[in-house]
């Protein structure tokens, strides 16, 4: 005998079964940047705290992605903590074929050549430790090593499939 959860009828796990399980998980919204030979970043949900000590993050990132090659040989990374009122900058860097860093990108040239984008709640520029092979992703974990503290912005947060704001 199985138990019924109520929701429905099992499915065999399939890459439309995970994205439609994972579009009822909200996440925050971050943009990854990283610089070679030009400036390049993507939006991210999976951004992760590691560890306090070292302070180590995580992120994933598609290794048929645009970015993928610059960020496979990047020392260091920034990491940019989106507010509820970047809807559009979370777009732009989500984007295929995006001028990312056009002139409606406000962003600079940081410490390590790390692109910075302005207006942001918070940042941190992280040095690369690990890429870790995960499907057609790589698990990057990498150590921060400089940032800006949040403001008191509100996070812009992911949720079936679409940018929205948290509610109290």
């Amino acid at each position: 005998m199985t138990a019924s959860t109520g929701i429905g009828t099992p499915r065999t796990a399939s890459p439309d079964l995970l994205r439609s399980v994972f579009r009822q998980h909200a996440a925050g919204v971050a943009v990854i940047t990283a610089s070679g030979e030009r400036p390049v970043g993507f939006t991210a949900t999976s951004l992760n705290s590691v560890a306090a000590e070292p302070p180590l993050i995580s992120f994933g990132v598609g290794t048929s992605s645009s970015s993928w090659p610059v960020l496979a040989e990047a020392e260091h990374v920034g990491v940019h903590i989106l507010g509820e009122d970047q809807r559009e900058l979370a777009a732009t860097f989500a984007r295929s074929g995006a001028d990312r860093f056009g002139p409606a990108t406000d962003w600079r040239a940081g410490p390590q050549g790390v692109p910075l984008l302005g207006g942001v709640v918070a940042w941190l520029i992280c040095r690369v430790v690990a890429r870790v092979p995960a499907g057609d992703h790589r698990i990057v974990i990498a150590e921060a090593v400089l940032g800006e503290p949040p403001d008191d912005g509100r996070p812009l947060v992911y949720h079936q499939g679409r940018f929205t704001a948290l509610r109290d």
